[in-house]
């Protein structure tokens, strides 16, 4: 179903109830666009929809204003215990902002009460949440939805709650496959009634996508809305006022050419996306320290309790900086975003397109520039041709001064900041040996000389890659590193005493032998599964900005110690033990994070 155009909301061919429609207006949606225009009537006809529309087209209010209408018309009122409507997406900041929405109509129809389920929260408080005030319109991410359906015993029977639904609604359908929630999505399912109505709602339709479809929806009416202006035969995905630039830095100049562009927008709204958790959190760091007067926030998959607020936080500013990962590419609405960034190129050329709709919503203007090196540049070609997103090269950025040394200083006072940059290395190394373009973005051909000047390393990390290679073009500092200080007084404490029993012990202070060297670390044990083996442990001190995870891993060496101090076990057993667990001093030589894998439960 194409050609569909916009419209004002009194030209549909159903009638929206008059506090729908006094809504709207109040949030000044005067006009439909064409997403909107195609899947509300058919929606309030009963008829399945699988909607594809470029990202920023309005989806949310395509699926929030059927489901009340669907709601207000049924015979029989819903209860305080039946839910009416299922919402499903895959991050929970999603999961937030398409509950703000619908709070903003459901505030005129006091009938109905909605409750949001996603994880970061206590699951048991939103068991006696629902227990206590109900909900007819369910909005969450698959994890703890299907979690929520296994908690009978807790008092909560989602299962016969869902007995009267209406609709079911899947939001950013192909992401949710995308991050492996197909059999949580399975068994979501399988609670549901087969007499509903269902949407999928995607930015993209994949294979994978084609058997939901035919699985969960019956006789679906399929949705493409093209962007104005686009030829039939084109399939362009990206919004028509994006404008799209590229721009080509050497290995040692991309941070540089990074800061100085940040600093000649500073009174814009940005987003900065790298591939993975730790060049977040190292780079998120240096530009603190590197770009003054500018809130600049850093928000990761790997954060458990602080996303929700730091997402808030940044939709609420006028300009800032938001670095992050592809947690924030898909579905996301912050207003007024002028420039999307790409430091590091997705993995997926998909991902490539919903990073750059994070600007240019529903017909505003917006900007989207993504760095490559050199050798990359032939990934301009494969964009256009793979995805229908042409890329206009940028002329220089001008004035790039050499920050890096600066780095070095921030890292030589911080040990945190030393491990840090040591992990976002190794961490880029690995996620670049998995994108999907290895045609393009090939290991072999990276300069690991240039790239460690490039991430201002002190040294080259231990690792399987650079195993038997000299870099006589990277100069290592003079400094002895493992006498950097942690800048946090606690943590430093933790180290010393830790060493010093080390010492006592005869054992090296280095933690060289605990390095595994004929395993890839791509292929050691997961922090995850690590982190299984680990008692839980808060901070020491109220205050300290001590990581709760390298805490773990240092109490989890010191009781080690202590075991073999007492006999209870061998030294083979400790050093098999040390070998697996990771060392949190020595972090930088042992396996790094993850990819950045985005998680959601």
């Amino acid at each position: 179903m194409d050609n569909v155009t916009e419209g004002k909301w009194d030209s549909l061919p159903v009638k929206l109830n008059d506090n729908i429609l006094k809504t709207l207006d109040e949030l000044t949606f005067t006009h439909m666009t064409p997403v909107q225009s195609a899947c509300i009537p058919l929606f309030m006809a009963n008829k399945d929809v699988a909607a594809e529309a470029v990202t920023g087209s309005g989806k949310t209010l395509a699926f929030v204003i059927p489901i009340l209408e669907i709601l207000l018309r049924r015979e029989e009122k819903l209860k305080k215990m039946q839910v009416g409507a299922l919402i499903v997406t895959p991050t929970r900041e999603l999961a937030v902002q398409i509950s703000e929405v619908m709070n903003q109509f459901i505030q005129k129809f006091p009938q109905f009460r909605q409750i949001l389920l996603i994880g970061g929260s206590n699951p048991i408080e939103d068991v006696e949440k629902f227990k206590t005030f109900g909900a007819n319109i369910v909005i969450g991410t698959p994890g703890r939805l299907e979690d929520m359906f296994r908690r009978k015993a807790d008092g909560l029977d989602l299962a016969s709650c869902v007995k009267t639904l209406d609709v079911l609604v899947l939001d950013e359908a192909d992401r949710l496959l995308d991050m492996g929630f197909e059999a949580s999505l399975n068994t979501i399912l399988g609670y549901l009634p087969k007499q509903r109505r269902t949407g999928l709602f995607s930015a993209t339709q994949t294979q994978e996508l084609d058997k939901l479809v035919r699985a969960g929806l019956r006789n679906p009416v399929r949705i493409t809305v093209k962007e104005k202006g686009v030829a039939s035969s084109d399939t362009q995905k990206t919004p028509a006022r994006l404008s799209n630039y590229y721009t080509i830095c050497r290995t040692e100049d991309k941070f540089n050419t990074l800061v100085a562009f940040l600093r000649q927008h500073k009174h814009q709204k940005q987003l900065v996306f790298f591939s993975t958790c730790a060049c977040v959190e190292y780079y998120g760091q240096a530009l603190k320290a590197l770009v003054k007067n500018v809130t600049i926030h850093c928000i990761h998959g790997k954060m458990k309790h602080k996303r929700n607020k730091i997402f808030s936080e940044f939709r609420e500013l006028k300009s800032g900086i938001l670095v992050c990962t592809d947690v924030m590419a898909r579905g996301i609405d912050i207003p007024e975003v002028n420039w999307v960034l790409q430091y590091d190129p997705p993995s997926s050329a998909s991902a490539f397109v919903h990073r750059c709709g994070r600007t240019a919503r529903i017909g505003n203007q917006g900007s989207a520039l993504v760095f490559l090196l050199p050798m990359e540049e032939s990934y301009v070609t494969f964009l256009s041709i793979n995805q229908k997103c042409p890329l206009q090269r940028m002329p220089p950025v001008k004035d790039v001064v050499d920050v890096l040394p600066k780095v070095k200083a921030l890292s030589l006072g911080d040990r945190a900041i030393f491990e840090r940059g040591m992990r976002a290395f190794v961490s880029y190394v690995q996620a670049y040996a998995k994108h999907e373009c290895s045609l393009i973005f090939r290991t072999k051909d990276l300069d690991f000389a240039a790239l460690a000047r490039g991430f201002a390393l002190l040294r080259m990390p231990r690792m399987p890659e650079l195993k038997g290679k000299t870099f006589p073009n990277f100069i290592e500092e003079t400094v002895d590193t493992d006498s950097i200080r942690y800048k946090d007084k606690n943590r430093e404490k933790q180290r010393q005493k830790f060493l010093q029993e080390l010492k006592e012990k005869g054992r090296p202070e280095t933690g060289k032998k605990n390095f595994i060297k004929n395993k890839a670390w791509s292929k050691q044990n997961s922090k995850k599964e690590r982190r299984k083996k680990m008692a839980a442990k808060r901070k020491l001190d109220e205050g300290s900005d001590i990581d709760d995870e390298d805490m773990k891993e240092l109490l989890n060496d010191t009781r080690l110690l202590k075991k073999l101090k007492k006999g209870k076990i061998s030294e083979e057993d400790f050093d098999k033990q040390m070998t697996s667990g990771g060392k949190s001093q020595h972090r930088a030589t042992g396996p790094a994070e993850d990819s950045g894998t985005e998680d959601e439960v």
